[in-house]
């Protein structure tokens, strides 16, 4: 390198980081209020062939469910990171168990009390003669996965088998809502350190590849960290400042000594959330997808994978595309599809009980 080039390549360094001190303080004068951002083009976990929706969202306090139908059965496998679980049917689909399809995966609040869901999305499977056949009938395969919200509104209202039930009739192909509905009704994120809370919720992405592999992602984010944007490291949702003006961010008061010797309260949060894609994979492969996956969470949380949290992500494949695909390639855009659901989660949340979202900044 010559040296003109050489003083150019600094000049431009010097501009470059001069214009993010400047976009740094706007942010920091307007109180961490900031524009609409953009989480990509609005694509769905049902634009993958066989996928379908459905949230049943409770009207007498912040709580509900969202199932993810695949009637005539997908491969599936699954991954748990967090500390503090709530599952069901999870050792199904460990690569060594027999059972290698599910006919629907459910996500709910209520804690361990909304487990209770899978029993009514099992029913209407058995109703519509979908499962596992066997001599006697069919036996739907539901594997589950809840979030803790019983400490938005009355604890005593969880979503239950028939709420399980009513999720499953209304899933459909298509579009679907997105925010403070189903297993997101409930939800909220950053709560460390002491800052205040703000509304989670629920969101979904797809990525469409030229050659017809769709791969898709669908979350219920109620995490305990921050939510971040990761195309700017910028801070979307999360703690705020007990007086409201500003993100507190997480990360920065651990760095700070704060909170680091004190013990939480666990189990309280966690963010749970299905992949899904048309492309042909076995159960290992689906699990290393799952495993992939979590790589987007990392991505558009922080901290996560906490004592606090069970996070958990399952990942599907309906098999319809003949596309020869590489399942590493397709776990590294599923941790993408990953990070864009959970954003839009936030960004499509609406204030509840006094919890302000993303919405209330802009």
């Amino acid at each position: 390198m010559n040296r003109r080039t050489f003083l150019g390549a600094l000049t431009v360094g010097a501009l470059r980081e001069a214009q993010a001190r400047q976009r740094a303080s706007r942010y920091e004068r307007s109180g961490g209020r900031r524009p609409p951002l953009q989480a990509g083009k609005e694509g769905f976990i049902t634009d993958v062939d066989g996928i379908k929706v459905g949230h049943f969202t409770d009207s007498r306090r912040p709580t509900g469910c969202t199932v993810i139908l695949c009637e005539l059965g997908a491969v599936a496998g699954v991954d748990v990171r967090g500390s503090a679980p709530g599952t069901h049917e999870t050792d199904l689909l460990k690569p060594t168990n027999s059972v290698d399809k599910v006919n629907a995966i459910v996500l709910s609040g209520g804690s361990a009390f909304g487990l209770d869901t899978a029993t009514g999305v099992t029913r209407y499977l058995e109703e519509h003669g979908y499962g596992y056949a066997f001599a006697g009938g069919k036996i739907p395969i539901v594997p589950a996965a809840i979030l803790f919200d019983l400490n938005v509104g009355d604890s005593r209202i969880r979503p239950n088998a028939d709420a399980g039930y009513r999720a499953a009739m209304n899933a459909k192909s298509g579009s679907f809502e997105e925010g403070s509905v189903g297993a997101g009704a409930g939800a909220t994120v950053g709560k460390l350190n002491g800052g205040k809370r703000m509304k989670g919720g629920i969101g979904t992405s797809s990525i469409k590849l030229p050659n017809g592999i769709v791969v898709g992602a669908i979350v219920a984010v109620n995490c305990v960290g921050d939510v971040i944007d990761p195309k700017t490291g910028r801070i979307v949702a999360g703690a705020r400042t007990q007086d409201g003006t500003a993100f507190l961010n997480i990360m920065e008061t651990y760095r700070s000594g704060r909170g680091v010797v004190q013990n939480s309260q666990p189990g309280q949060n966690t963010t749970i959330g299905v992949i899904a894609t048309n492309a042909r994979f076995d159960k290992t492969q689906m699990t290393k997808i799952a495993e992939m996956g979590h790589d987007g969470m990392a991505r558009a949380i922080n901290p996560t994978h906490t004592l606090e949290d069970g996070d958990t992500l399952f990942a599907l494949s309906t098999g319809t595309s003949t596309v020869a695909a590489n399942h590493g390639a397709i776990g590294a855009l599923a941790a993408e599809a990953v990070s864009e659901a959970i954003l839009r989660a936030v960004m499509k949340a609406k204030p509840v009980a006094g919890i302000s979202s993303y919405q209330d900044l802009r």
